[in-house]
């Protein structure tokens, strides 16, 4: 799995378009999923999520996706769990402190933002802390919803 989310940071560009591309096709369909029903789609839309996000990047499905903040680096697979920028224990190489052999979450989501072609303060955002009630959750439909103004579930 780490080889395909390096190859997902290193190709963050295109895979960005790709996600505002889902999100816009997403939208457009926000008057069917209000009639059939955010709670009822949510668990299929998670189902896929966690297939397609789980291969590409490495996703903890959290249900608060921030791929497009952290260049398309799930902070997750910090094994701090850290949502905000690298803890201080980054070494030297760029790997984590904690496991050795991985290059740190936070050297690869800044290499990827700089892919993007984001501003620098889009990765500067400060993230809310993980909501653990919405692990699982399908964060596509959340973004649907928030981008049209509508209520959580």
């Amino acid at each position: 799995m780490k080889r395909v989310r390096y190859w997902s940071v290193k190709n963050a560009r295109g895979l960005h378009w790709a996600y505002q591309g889902l999100e816009a096709c997403l939208a457009v369909l926000h008057p069917i999923f209000m009639r059939l029903g955010y709670r009822r789609l949510d668990r299929g839309f998670a189902a896929v999520e966690k297939l397609l996000k789980g291969f590409l990047f490495d996703s903890q499905s959290c249900g608060q996706c921030t791929l497009s903040e952290t260049g398309m680096a799930c902070p997750m697979n910090c094994p701090k769990s850290l949502r905000n920028g690298p803890c201080g224990g980054v070494r030297a190489n760029g790997n984590c402190e904690i496991e050795p052999d991985m290059v740190c979450v936070w050297v690869t989501s800044w290499q990827g933002s700089q892919r993007i072609g984001s501003p620098v303060s889009a990765i500067q955002v400060i993230q809310t802390p993980v909501d653990v009630r919405l692990k699982g959750s399908s964060a596509w439909l959340r973004a649907v919803r928030k981008r049209m103004g509508a209520s959580e579930i």
